[in-house]
């Protein structure tokens, strides 16, 4: 009896002694090791996918045409697409032939042999298609799911990440401003990686936030199920002041053109000078967004991935004469203040016969010579004798530096714009002060001269369009701006409509110029080409000759015109640019280097277009606008010359 209690309290203790041992493990399974099993059944089990995000939309502006439906309209936009998957570790070995050649027949893969390696790989997540769409999608899981079943794989061995990829409706439309995301994302932050443009600069409102959802692997888990534990977070939405429908008519023209002159390439930006809005910026050749491997693997296409009107600077030539004008005027008025005499009436005649200056070896020359010229007859006759002997008398009375702060603080030379786009150049204005590295200033005695008819310094074309806003539109600066607003769901984030304007000089000035520049554009102005039957209009031309090895060169030109419309409360400031059109003669029209014969019928033929699609009423019907005075100043010229 005494044995068998001994043996019983011994199984007792045994089993006691088990059961604390199997209480211990538990213990240290589930609660001390609990974190590092559950994980290591997760990954067996489940996996986790990126829930994606939609980027921010951008849309045009449909604003501008009056009694027009104000519908949204997108000119980029993300579309769902799918990343296939393959889990190699469940797809057993023997199968993996046939699944790799029946993947290469359904979606056209050249390499299988690196579709083979996906598989050999000891992984549970290898990559072998990127942006699958709806279709692809579809065949592929009609083949797989059967597939699957028979051969009792699991149905997860391949799987679909869903994504977003940026769409254009619109082609190369307005391609260089928007520019686009690679393909491939940050493998850290999963963010889409920009290449330029808009996309760049507003990367951070444009960006969603990923979330995540998780899924089994298991034979009887369809592809699509999961659990969805963070939700992404869809991106701010652009509204931009660019026209889509002006934006296509401006690279339709600026196409025609660069192909007519034979010429390296070409822009055209319209802006609003009141409001500083961008209707269009095209350039010619184009970028196609959706191709920008193309353009960044192929050095001749590169080139076309700037955008030239905020990254080339070019000195401006005679497009510069009207703002040496309003600075000389600027000085009559700072003279006044002053108690002094004024310096020049425009209304005055000056002798231009003469181009022999301080400082120059070689007298300043006009394309013919003129004798007496005010300052009407010096824009219409683009004289750059005129503005250099009007520039001499101011810094003759006010100085250097009070030139050259005009230029810099008034009219924005130097200065970057501040248009919402990345790499915009400063330009160059030169400096009275020492130049780093050099030890001397890159002013000189000349240096003013130069200035008043464009050289000797460079500029951007939009810099151009903000120094010529003013001149056009009563005194008043403008910020150029392609933004109208930016949105996130309900939240306005940003409202141009806020922004104030300050008036930099008196209204006076800007009608006065205005009067010269009118001269431009009709018979016997160098910008009649530009001239808008049935409306009024203004500009000016410009050609320079482009410095080639260290010198100017004759053959070799930047041709351009710019000019605003309606003269007088316009509504459209367009600049025109021609770079390097072909040096040569046609019968009836002469050398079309010039900016007066390849660039300014681009602003006509822009402005055609742009009042007909708006459906704006003609100002001058009789095309009589400006023939008295014209009339006038062929008189005037006649008599002094």
């Amino acid at each position: 009896m005494k044995r068998d209690n001994r043996r019983l309290l011994g199984i007792s203790f045994f089993t006691l002694a088990l059961f604390c041992f199997i209480v211990v493990q538990f213990y240290k399974l589930q609660i001390v090791e609990g974190e590092k099993w559950s994980k290591k059944a997760k990954a067996q089990h489940q996996f986790s996918v990126v829930e994606p995000y939609r980027r921010g939309r951008i849309f045009a502006n449909s604003a501008l045409k009056e009694k027009h439906p104000k519908q949204e309209d997108p000119i980029v936009f993300d579309v769902k697409r799918y990343h296939l998957y393959a889990d190699p570790i469940a797809v057993p070995e023997k199968v993996r032939d046939e699944i790799v050649e029946k993947l290469s027949e359904l979606l056209a893969l050249k390499d299988k042999g690196w579709v083979q390696e996906q598989f050999e790989k000891k992984s549970r997540s290898r990559r072998l298609k990127m942006w699958l769409n709806e279709r692809e999608k579809k065949v592929l899981t009609s083949w797989w799911r059967p597939f699957a079943r028979w051969k009792k794989i699991p149905s997860n061995a391949l799987y679909f990440e869903e994504d977003y990829k940026r769409a254009y409706p619109y082609g190369n439309l307005l391609g260089a401003v928007l520019h686009t995301v690679r393909d491939e994302r940050d493998p850290k932050t999963r963010q889409a990686i920009p290449t330029g443009g808009l996309e760049l600069q507003f990367d951070s409102e444009l960006r969603g936030k990923k979330g995540k959802r998780l899924r089994l692997r298991s034979p009887s888990h369809s592809l699509e199920e999961g659990v969805l534990v963070d939700p992404a977070e869809d991106g701010a939405d652009l509204y931009l002041t660019i026209d889509r429908y002006i934006q296509a008519i401006a690279e339709e023209e600026i196409e025609r053109a660069v192909k007519e002159a034979g010429a390296k390439s070409g822009w055209a930006v319209m802006m609003n000078p009141h409001t500083g809005e961008i209707y269009a910026l095209a350039q010619y050749p184009f970028f196609d967004p959706s191709n920008y491997r193309d353009y960044y693997n192929d050095p001749g296409k590169t080139e076309a991935t700037k955008l030239w009107a905020i990254t080339d600077c070019f000195e401006p030539g005679s497009t510069m004469k009207p703002i040496s004008i309003a600075i000389g005027m600027l000085a009559n008025k700072e003279l006044e203040r002053q108690g002094k005499e004024t310096i020049f009436d425009p209304a005055a005649m000056i002798p231009t016969h003469d181009g022999t200056f301080p400082g120059r070896k070689q007298p300043i020359r006009d394309v013919r010579k003129h004798e007496l010229l005010n300052m009407y007859l010096a824009i219409q006759k683009s004289s750059n004798i005129y503005v250099a002997k009007l520039i001499q008398r101011v810094i003759g009375t006010l100085g250097d530096r009070w030139y050259r702060d005009q230029l810099s603080q008034t009219f924005g030379f130097g200065k970057a714009t501040g248009i919402e786009l990345p790499s915009e150049t400063t330009g160059l204005l030169p400096s009275l002060d020492k130049s780093y590295g050099s030890g001397r200033p890159q002013w000189s005695i000349p240096t003013p001269y130069s200035l008043s008819f464009g050289y000797n310094l460079l500029t951007t074309s939009m810099q151009l369009l903000k120094a010529y806003a003013p001149l056009c539109n009563g005194g008043y600066e403008v910020q150029p701006t392609l933004i109208k607003k930016i949105v996130k769901g309900e939240e306005i984030l940003y409202d141009h409509l806020n922004e104030e304007r300050k008036q930099i000089f008196d209204a006076e000035i800007s009608r006065e110029i205005t009067y010269a520049l009118k001269s431009v554009t009709k018979l016997g102005g160098a910008g009649f080409r530009a001239d808008i039957p049935g409306y009024t209009q203004a500009g000016k031309t410009g050609t320079t000759e482009k410095i080639v090895h260290g010198t100017y060169s004759k053959k070799h030109h930047y041709s351009s015109f710019i000019g605003f419309t309606p003269a007088f409360e316009p509504k459209f400031l367009l600049y025109i640019a021609i770079d390097e059109p072909e040096y040569r003669y046609l019968p009836g029209i002469g050398s079309i280097h010039f900016g007066g014969r390849c660039a300014a019928p681009v602003f006509k033929h822009i402005m055609e277009k742009t009042y007909r699609y708006l459906g704006i009423p003609p100002d001058d019907p009789e095309n009589s606008d400006w023939a008295e005075e014209m009339e006038i100043l062929e008189s005037l010229y006649r008599t002094h010359n």
